[in-house]
């Protein structure tokens, strides 16, 4: 199976300010001459790692990573101002004009395959390629499923952890009840709050857990970051209406498409990558049979792996 390129550090980074008060924490890595390639971390406020960096073969691809609003070195940090699936989407916009790249592919999962979505159906002739893992559509249903009550059945004893800091007369609406704690004007409510909000993500978000990944999605900073702002979008429904990207589908028909899903995902059901895949007609759907939800369990990052040397290809 294959596996990550070498590790790698950028050969440029800087920050790029855009609307609102907002600036946001770019950097490229690869081949500054090659085949642009533009990742979006999930969360949405997960931010970039290293390790995102070591997806595309670099000396092919010329890679473009950026910490969303809010997320990662962006600042201001965990901000809620401002920000919205379309304000991300004019940022994507701002950063590919910055650096004056015509056509790129778009490669995002979880949170990113939604934001990838979204950006390629208003920009569809600035997407050369699509590769998409994890998906998540932003439908009510979704969110009920993983927030509420579905994933709950599966892990029980997590659950009941991500359920403590909400009183017992709350719960049924985890995430209005998380969303009145992760924007309390105590810092102490807040930031535990953030914690199981993301201990509770870490914890699934693999077919079997795994306690390094657990402790991560608890580490203050990153806690802070995705816990408010996922809740902040998902309250908002992502400022989508439902099924929007599937109807929208249309507009990408023509992009050539890889959709990649582990058969476990209890984050993002296997659905959602099937449904998507019956409104895309140059997509390749390949459902992992032994992986959950993260793009770095072998068959799921192999598929990956396996997606951007076909882009290479087809370029």
């Amino acid at each position: 199976m294959r596996t990550l390129f070498p590790e790698i550090e950028p050969y440029n980074h800087f920050y790029l300010p855009v609307s609102e008060g907002h600036t946001l924490y770019v950097e490229e890595v690869g081949n500054p001459q090659g085949q642009p390639a533009l990742f979006l971390h999930g969360g949405p406020g997960a931010g970039i790692s290293t390790n995102h960096r070591r997806l595309f073969d670099p000396a092919h691809y010329r890679i473009i990573l950026f910490d969303q609003r809010g997320a990662g070195k962006s600042r201001p940090h965990a901000s809620l101002e401002h920000n919205t699936t379309w304000d991300l989407v004019a940022d994507i916009e701002a950063i590919r004009t910055h650096l004056s790249i015509e056509q790129w592919l778009v490669f995002g999962g979880s949170w990113g395959s939604t934001l990838s979505l979204a950006y390629a159906q208003t920009h569809p002739a600035r997407v050369s390629h699509l590769v998409l893992r994890g998906i998540f559509l932003c439908r009510p249903e979704e969110i009920e499923w993983f927030y509420q009550q579905g994933t709950s059945w599966i892990f029980p004893e997590f659950w009941a952890e991500y359920l403590k800091p909400v009183p017992p007369e709350k719960r049924e609406t985890m995430v209005q009840s998380y969303y009145e704690l992760l924007t309390s004007p105590s810092e102490h409510t807040r930031l535990e709050a953030a914690k199981a909000w993301s201990k509770w993500e870490g914890a699934t978000c693999k077919l079997k857990p795994d306690p390094t990944v657990i402790d991560h999605f608890e580490e203050a900073h990153h806690a802070l970051s995705m816990a408010r702002i996922e809740c902040h979008y998902f309250i908002h429904n992502c400022w989508l209406q439902p099924n929007q990207l599937l109807q929208n589908a249309p507009k990408i028909a023509h992009i050539p498409t890889w959709i990649i899903h582990g058969r476990y995902d209890v984050v993002c059901p296997a659905q959602n990558a099937y449904e998507l895949s019956q409104v895309l007609p140059n997509a390749e759907l390949r459902i992992i049979a032994d992986a959950g939800h993260a793009y770095d369990e072998p068959g799921i990052l192999d598929a990956l792996l396996e997606a951007t040397e076909q882009c290479k290809r087809n370029n």
